[in-house]
């Protein structure tokens, strides 16, 4: 079934007007409308008539097929940019360097391309203290570590936690914490830390077994898996504040998403979830448009899981699923595809500020230093070039402000052969947002 619906999918999602998308449902046709990401139900007889107009590329009558409808209002987006946001997320390269050796690492083996470091406590601090400043009372600010493997530099990592949530509390600015990690290191008692400040943990596991191993092995080249899987269950056992998550990176030949998800979602974890390899630092396993086609196919299936759970009134954290139907719920329209560069950056262990954790040591995403602060004009025209507005093809595409234009690093470093796996998920999940919103209302709730 997941392969019928996903050739159904992959050809129903096509670009033809960046004005509108149809969708077709159960009972009715379902309009997608791009300014705003708004979602109507209409008739056939109107789906036709506009399918003829996309069919066309007459742009100019589908604008006057929507002003006709009343569903014409003025721009959501417009082409202003960002301009010298604040900054509300920092991550911290706690530790650039790492004792695994992953095929695809985009870290360069966790050194970013120069000699291996720790993080200073007081680069910490100073970058705690940087954001910090810039937050509002109340308004909560996020703390990510990573690396590398960010538990290489465990002492200046607690340290930096705790100095973090003592400042955080006489400014009367919740701080939020968060690291990603590929778990081999982890202690016991790293789950009463992270427990008590209240980590969402995010741990890095590419498949089941010899799957991970092929891709995630230690620098001697032995296998990790169950090292990991056993390091991992005080954390499972633990977890209330604390949220643990599993992030799989998708390469070509893992052919089972399904069966992933399941045994990940059964062992416990929090949330679950994939995200296509497109981009490696040394250029092995990334993913061809024929590849994620497949990966389409794979996550389709799992998104029918998800249904089928939602339906019987179980929970299933399948967190793409989950993160897709909340945009489109919510109506989300941006004109960048996340924070990096504006509300989010990463810090080097030098303390250099960069557009996000993938620019660490890229002079492409160079924003400035702890010390000095962001630097303005860096930051501004950053946000001016990669307004979606700005990018091609994203101008003539449906999918432009649920998207955002995609991701910046691997758009740079690659451009966008992963625009048609983006539409395809998006289309389904628009589709399975209607049947959910019908069938199971609750979840919404």
């Amino acid at each position: 079934m997941a392969s019928r619906l996903a050739s159904e999918v992959a050809r129903q999602s096509l670009p033809g007007s960046s004005q509108i998308h149809l969708v077709p449902g159960a009972d009715h046709t379902r309009l997608f409308v791009s300014n705003g990401s708004r979602y109507y139900k209409i008739a056939d007889t109107t789906a036709a008539h506009l399918q003829q107009l996309i069919q066309q590329g007459d742009e100019t009558a589908i604008h006057r097929e929507l002003v006709a409808m009343g569903l014409h209002t003025p721009p959501a987006i417009d082409d202003t940019p960002l301009q010298d946001p604040p900054v509300h997320a920092l991550s911290l390269a706690i530790a650039q360097k790492c004792n695994m050796g992953c095929t695809y690492c985009y870290a360069d083996q966790g050194d970013f391309g120069g000699p291996a470091k720790n993080m200073q406590l007081d680069t910490a601090k100073k970058s705690i203290d940087l954001l910090l400043d810039n937050a509002e009372p109340g308004r909560k600010v996020q703390v990510t570590f990573l690396g590398g493997e960010p538990l290489i530099n465990r002492p200046a990592l607690r340290e930096a936690t705790i100095y973090a949530a003592e400042a955080g509390a006489r400014k009367n600015i919740p701080v939020h914490f968060s690291i990603t990690t590929n778990g081999t290191l982890l202690k016991p008692d790293d789950a009463t830390f992270f427990e008590t400040y209240g980590f969402a943990v995010t741990v890095s596991l590419d498949g089941i077994g010899a799957q991970h191993d092929r891709q995630r092995p230690f620098k001697s080249g032995a296998g990790t898996y169950q090292h990991i899987i056993e390091k991992i269950q005080p954390l499972l056992r633990t977890q209330q504040q604390m949220q643990v998550s599993a992030r799989v990176t998708v390469t070509p030949g893992q052919n089972d998403l399904g069966e992933t998800l399941l045994e990940f979602v059964n062992m416990g974890f929090h949330s679950v979830g994939f995200s296509p390899l497109l981009r490696a630092a040394n250029g092995r396993d990334e993913m061809t448009k024929q590849d994620l086609k497949t990966m389409l196919e794979g996550m389709i299936a799992c998104g029918l899981l998800f249904e089928q759970h939602v339906l019987q009134g179980k929970r299933f954290p399948f967190l793409n699923m989950i993160n897709a139907l909340k945009e489109i719920g919510k109506n989300t329209h941006r004109p960048y595809p996340c924070g990096a560069g504006a509300g989010y950056m990463g810090v080097s262990a030098d303390g250099g500020l960069f557009a996000c954790h993938r620019f660490v040591n890229e002079p492409a995403g160079s924003m400035g230093n702890i010390y000095d602060g962001v630097d303005s004009t860096l930051q501004n025209n950053w946000l001016a070039s990669r307004h979606v507005h700005q990018q091609t093809p994203c101008s003539s595409c449906w999918a432009q402000y649920l998207c955002g234009g995609g991701c910046h690093h691997e758009v740079l470093e690659k451009g966008r052969h992963a625009c048609d796996y983006i539409r395809g998920w998006l289309h389904y999940t628009l589709q399975a947002h209607e049947r959910l919103s019908r069938l199971a209302p609750d979840w919404f709730m």
